[in-house]
């Protein structure tokens, strides 16, 4: 397969400025993918805000409807695309084939969410109420917008980034991770195969430094970053420090699952097991601290002890369409999980399940299951990223309530129980974004998603991932002037 390496600026694809270069190596088996990623320098970035900023007048005057129909147009082409672009994808950070294209289905859904409503921003007006002026609220564009996406899902978060940005009226800068750049890369041809103008998209790869490059831009309105809570910060505090543009945050979670006795437990299982590692436990709000009520604890420890050990037996190649479960993303995130077993161990937490290494190539770690881990243990506090579990027991519901909320993030969460009044109930007491009942939470487009505490701001989905790329004008009419 060929590999689109290049930067895209300005709907033309051109090599970095600086000549510096990215090297992906496959975490499937430790080979090198491509040594030619070109690393977007200052003047890169530069070059493509002008060209964004270029194209701003332009594209936000377009009328909505022809705005959603090159949209629909590019959803359709990465509908179309969507073989390739998952396996841009697996090659990179190996996710399995099956699920790399379902993540390019998620993508394709929200550019049409958001394709339906360009154009459709409505104002509002409000009469005179004794102070004489008639008034109107406006929502406009806020100009040249900017999103840096995580690894774990570049076309879904690319999608949650500039979909609702563009149907606003907005042009994008986008920065895929140097980890997963291969997909985005490949956008390119279909963006102008849909029909944008130059400079409405642009993407450009790099690492830390290229991001921190577009969070200090002066000519970028709003800045939309996915990633860890330490890189949000980063981002945030260039922000602030230069033209305090927008900023919104998508950052770490250590998402609890509460399973209460009365709970169905196969399905509890399933969620808590195979949901989970879906990805190889790399989603954000996937639910690793597992909390158990004690009378249904032991059948459940059973059940998802086994559960991780079928998982074991479908992992491996993430190219093979009957691969389950894939490597983690490279070795720098292997070497993180690693330890993080390796401190678990050192602790005395019993393991019921995997623990260690698979295999002697690539990135592969068994599907694990921690017992009663202290909660303060680094397992059970910290975000590990990984497909690994802490299942600790409880006996009432504000106990479990409590453990819950313990926690500095605040992004996803899942409670199981067949009382949907106590379900409501404990959804509304904890502190989370995102809660899914009798199921792992899942992302819809249509309902936006984002965290609490330091799980960042601001909600991608939704009509609400609209509004983020928008801001009020308020318009105040004097109703009492004389007349002459």
């Amino acid at each position: 397969m060929s590999l689109q390496t290049n930067l895209f600026i300005n709907n033309e694809y051109v090599p970095s400025s600086s000549g510096e270069t990215l090297t992906i190596y496959s975490p499937n088996d430790d080979s090198v993918v491509t040594d030619k990623v070109q690393i977007a320098s200052e003047a890169d970035v530069d070059r493509a805000v002008a060209a964004a900023k270029k194209a701003f007048p332009s594209w936000s005057a377009t009328p909505g409807v022809q705005r959603a129909k090159l949209m629909l147009k590019f959803a359709d082409l990465l509908e179309a695309n969507a073989e390739k672009l998952g396996k841009l994808e697996s090659m990179c950070m190996g996710q399995p084939i099956t699920l790399a294209k379902g993540f390019v289905a998620g993508a394709c859904a929200t550019w049409r969410y958001y394709a339906g409503l360009a154009g459709k921003v409505a104002g509002e007006s409000y009469p005179p109420e004794g102070d004489g002026s008639y008034k109107i609220v406006s929502y406009e564009p806020l100009g040249v917008c900017a999103g840096i996406s995580a690894w774990n899902g570049t076309h879904v978060l690319a999608a949650w980034k500039m979909a609702p940005a563009l149907a606003a009226g907005n042009t994008f800068v986008f920065k895929s991770s140097e980890k997963s750049p291969l997909g985005a890369a490949a956008y390119g041809d279909l963006i102008k195969e849909a029909g944008f103008p130059p400079g409405v998209i642009n993407i450009v790869t790099g690492a830390a430094p290229t991001g921190a490059v577009l969070a200090s831009h002066m000519e970028i309105a709003k800045i939309a970053f996915t990633g860890s809570a330490a890189g949000g910060r980063a981002v945030q505090i260039a922000a602030a420090k230069s033209n305090m543009k927008h900023v919104s945050l998508e950052l770490g979670g250590k998402s609890p699952a509460l399973i209460f006795d009365d709970a169905n437990l196969d399905n509890a299982v399933l969620h808590n097991a195979t949901g989970f590692l879906r990805n190889s436990g790399q989603v954000c709000f996937a639910s690793s601290r597992v909390l158990v009520q004690e009378g249904i604890a032991p059948k459940f420890i059973e059940a998802v002890k086994k559960a991780f050990d079928d998982a074991a037996k479908k992992m491996g190649d993430p190219s093979l369409a009957d691969t389950a479960f894939g490597p983690l993303a490279d070795k720098k995130q292997f070497e993180r999980v690693m330890g993080f077993l390796t401190d678990g161990k050192n602790e005395g937490i019993q393991i019921v399940s995997g623990g260690g290494r698979m295999g002697d190539k690539g990135t592969f770690v068994q599907p694990t299951v921690l017992l009663n881990p202290d909660v303060k243990s680094r397992v059970f506090t910290d975000e590990i990223f990984g497909p690994v579990i802490a299942v600790r027991t409880f006996k009432t519901e504000e106990e479990a309530i409590a453990i819950a909320n313990d926690t500095t993030y605040g992004l996803g969460s899942s409670v199981f129980t067949s009382d949907i009044p106590r379900a409501l109930r404990v959804a509304s007491k904890i502190e989370a974004g995102n809660v899914g009942v009798n199921q792992a939470y899942k992302t819809s487009p249509q309902t936006p998603f984002g965290g609490v505490k330091q799980s960042g701001y601001g909600r991608e989905g939704g009509y609400e991932g609209l509004r983020g790329y928008l801001h009020a004008k308020t318009i105040t009419i004097n109703m009492e002037v004389p007349s002459t």
